[in-house]
């Protein structure tokens, strides 16, 4: 039993000192490297008095270029994997991915809409939020049946909702210019974290901040709901209630990463199965090892995006590309096992 418990608290410390790492060690990594050595003392510099061994240029580079890439690719992979892992659970389906009721589409059609008649980029941001909350409002309103929401009607709502507003970003290509407007809005639906600052980080971090903090202590209540939802009405839980909860929760976290930095795909999907096969099944493991191990992924990913080629590569190309295999490996692994195990 000790020897459990000293595992688990040794996979604890591994999953809250990773991303810390992951993030050290990729601050330096560029067309203009910074040592690990002269990253840890700038980033030590804010707090203690230290001889700088740096030129100001790796300052600059570190601190106001690198640094809040690097913060929102934590926080954005962090909210990704948690809504997946809250949304595989709600709905007892491992195959369910943050963008299985809409909100992701409903987003990407608010962003699109504002990148064609606006400039302002916090506008936009705005826009993209807005109808990603409306996404789940017209979910809400669709799976109504008899005064009811059950998990199938969710699902099939949200398929419907996706599946309109996909449509109406086509037509928002259609009509854009495609010598300035549409080069943009495709680029930025793909994913990438290019233009990241300060400000796009402390809104993403507090909405994420927030809705985490709420999700977190509910982990129990997912467990109950992923196994038997008549035994959670039995206990006193009100499923319909509790389930919209953390619907809205996961919905929020989902929405404000793609009015962020766009559409990215397979990272709610691919890491919540990672953090089962490391934290076992249990969902107040789950989550939190999800949010760790997600950031790390798409700080990584990120890092790739940026580093392997001149141009830029979107994110939502290489999550795929490594995401869709690795899918199939787990799938391929368990015979199936991830689908019904969790």
């Amino acid at each position: 039993m000790s020897g459990e418990r000293g595992r688990k608290r040794l996979t604890n410390v591994f999953l809250v000192i990773l991303p810390i790492l992951t993030a050290v060690v990729v601050l330096g990594v560029g067309r203009y490297y910074v040592s690990v050595g002269n990253t840890v003392k700038i980033l030590l510099s804010g707090v203690m008095d230290i001889t700088p061994t740096w030129d100001d240029f790796s300052y600059l580079v570190v601190t106001q270029i690198r640094m809040p890439r690097v913060l929102l690719a934590i926080c954005v992979g962090a909210a990704l994997s948690a809504s997946g892992a809250s949304f595989q659970g709600v709905f007892s389906n491992p195959l369910t991915s943050p963008d299985i009721l809409g909100v992701s589409s409903g987003a990407g059609f608010g962003a699109a809409l504002g990148l064609l008649m606006m400039e302002n980029f916090l506008l936009i941001q705005s826009t993209s939020l807005l109808f990603g909350l409306l996404s789940i409002v017209l979910v809400f309103i669709l799976s109504m049946t008899k005064g009811r929401h059950s998990a199938l009607m969710l699902i099939l709502a949200g398929i419907v909702v996706g599946q309109f507003f996909q449509a109406l970003v086509s037509f928002i290509k259609y009509v854009a210019d495609p010598e300035t407007k549409l080069p943009t809005i495709t680029f930025w639906l793909m994913g990438s974290l290019a233009t990241a600052s300060y400000r796009d980080l402390a809104i993403c971090g507090v909405v994420v901040a927030a809705a985490s903090g709420l999700l977190l202590p509910l982990a129990w209540h997912i467990n109950i709901l992923s196994i038997n939802e008549e035994e959670a009405e039995t206990i006193g839980i009100n499923v319909t209630r509790l389930r919209w909860l953390i619907i809205t929760l996961a919905t929020l976290m989902t929405a404000v990463t793609v009015a962020a930095c766009g559409f990215i795909g397979w990272v709610g999907l691919v890491i919540p199965h990672v953090a089962r096969m490391i934290v076992g099944a249990d969902y107040r493991r789950i989550l939190p090892a999800s949010m760790s191990l997600g950031g790390t992924y798409l700080l990584i990913i990120d890092t790739v995006a940026r580093t392997a080629t001149a141009a830029e590569i979107p994110l939502s190309i290489l999550t795929a590309v490594l995401g869709a295999p690795f899918f199939m490996y787990l799938l391929r692994k368990t015979k199936g096992g991830v689908i019904v195990d969790s």
